[in-house]
């Protein structure tokens, strides 16, 4: 089980469709499901426009999902019910502003409560009353593991980072409620039971965060992750929507042929015959290879 989860924060462009595609053909390479998730749940820089738009580009390319989509921002209730169960006792309000923490590359631990005053209270329902009223209104933090976890990427090779020592305790959900990353697309990869999940490399050092997260949620494991080279622009910096990266345009037929082409040599895969977006696309899961991208960290300019 694979999935695509693009955020809507703008149209998707080059970058973000060949990780779309690569995900695609790889999970289709081993006859399974490709999923679609709109990662939609910061709703000061999202919006419904883009969302369609992603649609109407992917039902274009020939990239049709299995499934119904999952919107994370009809999903807010069900983050912060397992936020206020299972993690409660892994995570911790903060009131530090940005500015104060400008000089900290690692989150200094300022709101972390004392263990004596953060005793477990004997009585669970008000222990966890208690707490939940703690975190209204604050960012919510996890403290994450403090010990090395290792996991082998398919294309990167074998990894090991410490959790708390490279990433810190993360914020789990903003001071206005607004779900991040690290919280929904671990407990969404895990009650979707996605098994793959192909994403771009800037994306790799939180990875020991979702495992132990998912961990923390005792939610089925990721069994297998790849974390794509990125394509960059003549800067050297990541294509994407920060960056002012061009729409693509999918419109007319040869469009789409020109944007699929574009993908798979970036990709490194071999040549498809021009045709329309679903057959080419078929051709490409056929000599789908992972072996020219591995330990590879740029795909190229654009």
């Amino acid at each position: 089980m694979g999935r695509f989860a693009p955020s809507p924060t703008g149209a998707l462009h080059l970058g973000s469709l060949t990780t779309a595609i690569a995900s695609y053909c790889h999970i289709k390479s081993l006859n399974g499901a490709w999923l679609l998730r709109i990662e939609d749940t910061d709703s000061q820089r999202c919006n419904a426009k883009f969302s369609e738009q992603i649609l109407i580009d992917l039902e274009n390319l020939g990239l049709h999902w299995d499934g119904d989509i999952w919107y994370q921002s009809a999903r807010v209730d069900s983050y912060n019910e397992l936020l206020y169960d299972q993690l409660l006792p892994y995570v911790y309000g903060c009131r530090c502003s940005r500015k104060a923490l400008a000089d900290y590359e690692i989150y200094p631990r300022f709101c972390l409560p004392d263990p004596k005053t953060a005793a477990y209270d004997s009585n669970k329902l008000l222990y966890k009353q208690q707490k939940i009223q703690h975190l209204t209104d604050k960012k919510v933090r996890i403290q994450l593991p403090n010990h090395s976890i290792g996991f082998i990427d398919g294309i990167q090779g074998i990894q090991w980072s410490n959790p708390q020592q490279s990433l810190g305790d993360v914020v789990l959900r903003r001071a206005d409620g607004t779900i991040n990353y690290f919280l929904a697309a671990s407990i969404d990869d895990g009650l979707q039971g996605i098994t793959h999940v192909m994403r771009g490399l800037d994306i790799l050092p939180l990875t020991t965060a979702q495992i132990s997260i998912m961990r923390y949620l005792n939610l089925p494991a990721v069994e297998h992750w790849y974390h794509l080279p990125l394509v960059e622009n003549h800067y050297g910096q990541k294509l994407s929507k920060q960056n002012l990266a061009t729409p693509i345009d999918t419109l007319t037929l040869p469009k789409c042929q020109n944007l699929i082409q574009k993908a798979l040599t970036l990709l490194k895969q071999p040549a498809v015959e021009l045709d329309k977006p679903e057959v080419m696309l078929q051709q490409a899961i056929a000599q789908w290879r992972l072996d020219p991208l591995q330990h590879q960290s740029v795909l190229g300019k654009v």
